[in-house]
């Protein structure tokens, strides 16, 4: 058996011949429609997942919600860590004892430690961890707000600071929930 060989001006070249280069980018995928009306750009692309599919579109101010709680959170840990009994006057209106300085000043140490779980999401673009920061957001004002609400009909305390109280956990709570859902929709296809 004989090898023949071509001059190099009649071997063929893959990236000049049309018909080549058709088959090879549907062996590779490159242009196939997929079942989400997506263009994939290679086989490569298809098996590791586009990341284009895990993103979201992002409620308008999510952003600085995100922002508004970390910061929040932040003033209200280090207020209630450094400055308690200020913080007891603002919020109940009488005197302060020893026990519920104590009480408060962990509940700043565990705002500080929610703040920074804040602060980083609010630099991710990953879906769950958003979601699971607006909902960790969520159930904290809707816990403070129901016991804000269980000290003023047990202490039978009916102010305007306590409403003004009761009304800014409501109001957050309810932000919190309406990102967390917004957040959590499919989005529309084009």
């Amino acid at each position: 058996m004989s090898v023949t060989q071509h001059s190099p001006m009649l071997q063929k070249h893959s990236q000049t011949d049309l018909v080549s280069r058709l088959k090879s980018r549907k062996v590779l995928g490159v242009g196939v429609n997929d079942a989400d009306g997506d263009f994939p750009r290679s086989k490569i692309s298809q098996m590791l997942g586009n990341e284009f599919k895990f993103s979201f579109h992002e409620p308008f101010g999510l952003r600085y919600w995100q922002l508004a709680s970390a910061i929040t959170f932040s003033a209200v840990g280090i207020l209630a860590l450094v400055f308690p009994r200020m913080l007891h006057g603002w919020l109940f209106q009488e005197d302060h004892k020893r026990s519920c300085l104590v009480a408060l000043r962990y509940h700043g140490g565990a705002l500080l430690s929610v703040s920074l779980i804040l602060w980083n999401a609010l630099y991710t673009v990953e879906k769950a961890i958003i979601q699971w920061t607006l909902l960790l957001e969520t159930c904290y004002f809707m816990v403070e707000f129901l016991v804000a609400l269980a000290v003023r009909v047990d202490h039978g305390i009916s102010s305007q600071d306590t409403t003004v109280v009761l009304s800014v956990y409501g109001i957050f709570g309810i932000l919190s929930l309406f990102y967390y859902v917004q957040v959590g929709r499919k989005p529309k296809k084009i």
